[in-house]
Formats: C-alpha cells, structure tokens, sequence
C-alpha cells in the first residue's frame, strides 16, 4: 500500500512547481489517482521505493516529461507503457528488468534513457550500451527506440503472417466444407434418382403384371386345354345346375310312371267308378286334350333344346 498518509502528507504539499519528488517514500504502490490530480506535475521522482509493479492505469499520466524510477524492484513494464507519449527523459537504473513492452517504440519524444544495472536480454543490453554521461544517456533512449521499433516491426509482420496464415488455413476449410457440402448434394441426388428408377422400375413390373394376367383368362377361354396325352380335349367338369336338373328330370320320369301307372289302374281295372280315379281321369283326359294342342309338348322341347 502507499505511504504517503505517514510519510509524504499531502501530495500538493510536495508539489514544487512543477516537480513532484516521492523519492524515498516507501511506496509499494504508485498513487495513482492522486497523480491523475495534479496534471502540473510533469516531472515525478519515484526512485528508491519498493515498488515492483506499475499498475495499468499508471499509463494514463500522460502529462509526464520526467520519470524517475531508478532503484525500484520492477520486472515488467506495463503493456501499453507506450501511452506515455510526452515523456522525454527516463531513469531505470538498478531494477530487474530482462526486456521492454513493444509499445515502448511508441515514445517517440524520448530523449533520455538509462537501463543500467538491469539483468537485460543480452541483446537488448547490447543494444542500450552504457550511459555514464548525458551523450551515452541520449545515445541509449535513440538505440532503444529504434531496436524496439524493429520489434514492434517484426512482431507486425509476423502477426500479419499468422493472420495470413489463418486466412489462408480459413480458405481451406471454407473449401473443403463447400466440396464436402456439394458432395453429399450430389450424393443425396443421386440417391434420389436412384430411388425414382427403382420406382418407376416397380411400376412398369405391377403393370406388365396387370397386363399378363388380364390377357391370361382371354386365353383360357379361346383355347380350349389339350389332355396329357394331346390327342383329345377334356370335357369341362359339369356345372352345378346341370346336375341338379338331371335330378329333376329323374324325379319326373318317377312322378309320371307313377302318374301313369295310376291312370292304368284307374282306366282298365274295376277301380273306375271310385271318387278317386274319377279325379285322375278327369285330370287325364284334360292332359291329353292339352297335348293335343301341343302346348305342354312344346315347353318340354324347348326346354330340353336350351340345356
């Protein structure tokens, strides 16, 4: 937490001008907000505190042209460090700092830097070189700014590989589900046809079908069916109701001999004169009236021509 409630008081009280000196404050944080207040102060000393971060919103103090932070415990810079647009002047000396943010190349007002007594990238220590007066000072904030551009380049470039790259892996996919789409359309119409054929297929089988056996009893009934043994045709099986009338005729014959076995017996015997045979002589002698005008005789004819 900051200090300055125990030993700094109130920030303006330490506001000479333009500067404003934390130095020595046992700061674990940056005030930050109470920073962002006092936009005079473009000149901030923060060097010999026990700070080891800066938070994000440190970034905001844009009015900043002189920054201090020397004999710190910081291992990072924040991100986007580079917001810090009008600093010019930047003492890092003595934290623990192995590389910079990219948007450092952003600070184009740079004039001053020093990254001594950090435990840098070899090549980026190679890069600042010393800064043991004011020309190694701006030589270094110059070098630096000017690798870290070629970073910042870099790290675009190879974005815009990755991008490239992503695109074009995109594309492919994009192609392959457009060839795997119009495959399985291809394939379900196909199918479809397939399955029309086969339909069609099916009904041109049902109406030979229905054709073959309309003609088969047409057939059947112009062509009379040959015996085994191929020399005769087989007589059709008698109908029902020529039987039936065979039967009948047969119980006629029966009921006339009877009939006419009566009528003997009542004509030629002694039986003449009894009530009975009176009736059946009567009825006798209107049948016989009655074939004589031929009507009963020609219904028999005519009956037995039709069978």
């Amino acid at each position: 937490m900051t200090k300055t409630s125990n030993k700094g008081g109130n920030l303006r009280d330490k506001l000479d001008g333009n500067e404003l000196d934390l130095s020595l404050s046992d700061l674990n944080e940056v005030p930050v907000k109470e920073l962002a207040a006092l936009p005079k102060a473009t000149v901030l000393d923060l060097s010999c505190n026990k700070l080891s971060t800066l938070p994000s919103d440190f970034c905001g103090l844009t009015h900043l042209v002189k920054l201090d932070l020397s004999k710190n415990k910081l291992q990072q810079l924040p991100s986007d460090f580079g917001r810090l647009v009008n600093l010019q002047h930047l003492d890092l000396l003595n934290n623990r700092l192995v590389t910079l943010p990219v948007s450092f190349a952003q600070l184009k007002n740079l004039k001053w830097l020093d990254l001594k007594d950090n435990p840098l990238d070899p090549v980026l220590a190679k890069v600042a070189g010393d800064c043991l007066d004011e020309k190694q000072c701006k030589q270094c904030a110059n070098k630096v700014l000017q690798h870290m551009k070629a970073v910042q380049a870099d790290q675009e470039r190879e974005r815009q590989r990755r991008l490239e790259v992503e695109r074009e892996a995109e594309k492919k996919r994009e192609a392959k589900q457009r060839a795997k789409e119009a495959q399985e359309r291809e394939l379900r119409k196909r199918e479809k046809a397939e399955e029309k054929e086969r339909r069609r297929k099916e009904y041109d089988a049902l109406k030979t079908s229905k054709k073959e056996q309309e003609k088969k009893p047409k057939k059947e009934t112009n062509q009379a069916p040959k015996s085994k043994s191929g020399s005769r045709p087989r007589k059709p099986p008698p109908r029902k109701h020529t039987r039936s009338w065979a039967v009948l005729k047969l119980l006629l014959l029966l009921l006339l001999l009877c009939v006419a076995g009566g009528v003997v017996a009542c004509r030629v015997t002694g039986l003449q004169q009894q009530p009975l045979c009176t009736s059946v002589n009567t009825i006798y002698d209107n049948a016989v009236q009655g074939l004589r005008r031929h009507e009963i005789l020609q219904w028999v004819l005519q009956t037995d021509s039709q069978q």
